[in-house]
């Protein structure tokens, strides 16, 4: 990975733990952070772990990227950090980041969990913040593992030092569990037993998401947010999905990480053909003056993901998921269960509304996260050929943009 991003990096067991440990490096306490509002919630309650304020971004809607220039210049002088999502591969707008966050002296922190392959400005995401962290569970499918890059080479042992600090010792049997997991998953994938297994897993008490956000508990989150910045306070909702996020990784672990890493180039590649497919359908967005989603110029430095302009040939980023917009989602989500195609990585409703005024500063511009959220239709652009089939089949519509930002081919 350090050769890939030409960036010193740390291995971490989680994406969620490497960000808890840029932040507690980076920013001081109370600190406020900008951020998408159109995130998973972990990401939400590591900023509330840390100690720091989360502060929710105006989004484009057409694509899910911070929106630079609907953030008033009251609220970039009150930040003491920026967090891009880069969601679903897409990526936010460094360049223009980097160059807002320099002007202030604050650091841009760059989550790349989703886009491990994506470009922008000519450069790898990653390669823009002072700090950016990866997940090895998306693209890699290790199912474990992260990284943490820094800018600078001269921080790399400090950073190393915090990690060894907040890691809890591994466990054999949570190493035997990841080791079976697998064969697992495909029994149930081959013998047609999801709806059993979710349904064991919710008597059992082990489903931590009924809905699309976890529950909230409000009560209990402001105790955790008053003895921050402690990560163990914020364990119960920091770990949801992955229980294992601060565990020290052994080498049954890090064996199927180095044997996914090698077909990393192979995967990307898939993703990026199925990719260019689900752009080419009617399900697909682009916005005025910028090419369609997950689109970077194919030239050298043709600038932010999507960026147009003469001369330039559009190729699609490897994205993670493709979001098409349509105009019933649960019918569309529906309709691919019944082929065996599960839906996942929604973010609905958006931050600011799931969390209120009492956890989050308010968009000051939230229509365009609120569309998104609840018109994107994220589809994995490996069974892309699969999705494009049962949503023609199912008569699926296009979602109407919001007003003034239809988009037009061409």
């Amino acid at each position: 990975m350090r050769g890939r991003l030409g960036r010193e990096c740390v291995y971490v067991p989680s994406c969620r733990f490497g960000l808890f440990v840029a932040l507690r490096h980076w920013c001081p306490p109370g600190g406020r952070v900008l951020m998408s509002p159109v995130n998973d919630d972990v990401i939400f309650f590591v900023l509330l772990a840390a100690g720091l304020r989360p502060v929710q971004a105006p989004l484009n809607p057409l694509d899910g990227s911070i929106d630079v220039d609907a953030v008033p210049d009251e609220l970039w002088r009150s930040l003491s950090a920026v967090l891009t999502t880069n969601l679903y591969g897409n990526p936010d707008d460094a360049p223009r980041l980097r160059a807002k966050c320099d002007a202030l002296g604050i650091p841009l922190f760059e989550d790349g969990a989703h886009a491990i392959g994506s470009e922008v400005g000519g450069r790898p995401v990653g390669a823009w913040g002072d700090a950016a962290v990866f997940s090895l569970s998306k693209h890699v499918g290790a199912k474990a593992g992260g990284f943490l890059s820094c800018a600078d080479p001269g921080l790399r042992e400090a950073l190393e030092k915090t990690c060894e600090d907040l890691l809890l010792p591994g466990r054999l049997t949570a190493e035997l569990a990841y080791a079976v997991r697998p064969y697992a998953e495909a029994a149930v994938r081959g013998l047609r037993l999801r709806r059993a297994a979710w349904a064991t897993m919710r008597m059992l008490g082990r489903m931590e998401r009924e809905e699309i956000r976890m529950p909230l508990r409000a009560r209990d989150l402001d105790r955790a947010v008053a003895a921050a910045p402690d990560l163990t306070a914020s364990d119960s909702w920091v770990r949801v999905d992955l229980h294992d996020y601060r565990l020290r990784s052994g080498g049954l672990r890090l064996g199927r990480i180095g044997r996914k890493l090698d077909h990393l180039d192979e995967v990307l590649a898939a993703c990026r053909a199925g990719t260019e497919q689900l752009l080419s359908t009617r399900w697909a967005r682009q916005g005025p003056g910028r090419g369609r989603l997950g689109e970077v110029g194919g030239a050298a430095g043709a600038g932010v993901a999507g960026a147009g302009g003469s001369g330039t040939r559009q190729v699609a980023q490897p994205l993670f998921r493709v979001p098409l917009f349509v105009a019933d989602r649960d019918a569309s989500i529906a309709a691919l269960a019944r082929r065996g195609i599960v839906v996942g990585y929604l973010y609905d409703p958006p931050l600011d509304d799931y969390a209120g005024a009492g956890f989050t500063d308010l968009s000051p511009d939230p229509e365009g996260a609120r569309w998104f959220a609840r018109h994107a239709l994220p589809v994995d652009p490996l069974r892309a050929r699969q999705v494009i089939d049962v949503l023609e089949e199912s008569g699926a519509r296009p979602a109407e943009a919001p007003g003034g930002l239809e988009p037009t081919r061409g």
